[in-house]
């Protein structure tokens, strides 16, 4: 599979598992249906009850303030997507559309660069994403 689409699947499972727990959620479930009604039309409604069960993990792991979850679920979607764009990759563009009425830069890879400097006792934390701090 090319570097290209495995990114792409990468970024589409991140990006819905976490907009599962948004007000964009119906919109991103029809979207990633419709890609399925295109590649898999005999799948649609057993990934769209996939798609549910996976919010209902989400939201009760989230409510239960257990972390670990939703990257086991961006996980096992991006596998998912990486199986369908595997099967049928003219399903890609449409993917990266729709990425894209979420957050611009989904559909590509960005580049994030982070410094610093700390002097002294200082000390420093930084995330590209999420960040958890306990005291040992």
């Amino acid at each position: 599979m090319e570097p290209e689409i495995a990114a792409l699947a990468s970024s589409a499972g991140t990006t819905v598992v976490t907009l599962m727990a948004t007000d964009a959620w119906q919109r991103v479930r029809e979207g990633i249906a419709s890609l399925w009604r295109r590649g898999h039309a005999e799948r649609v409604e057993a990934v769209a009850a996939e798609l549910d069960a996976t919010r209902e993990d989400l939201l009760a792991a989230l409510a239960a303030g257990d972390q670990g979850v939703e990257g086991e679920l961006q996980v096992e979607w991006q596998g998912r997507i990486r199986r369908l764009l595997a099967a049928r990759p003219e399903v890609a563009e449409d993917l990266r559309t729709l990425l894209n009425e979420f957050d611009p830069l989904a559909g590509t890879a960005p580049s994030i660069t982070q410094h610093a400097t700390a002097s002294n006792h200082a000390r420093i934390y930084q995330a590209g994403r999420d960040q958890h701090i306990s005291e040992r």
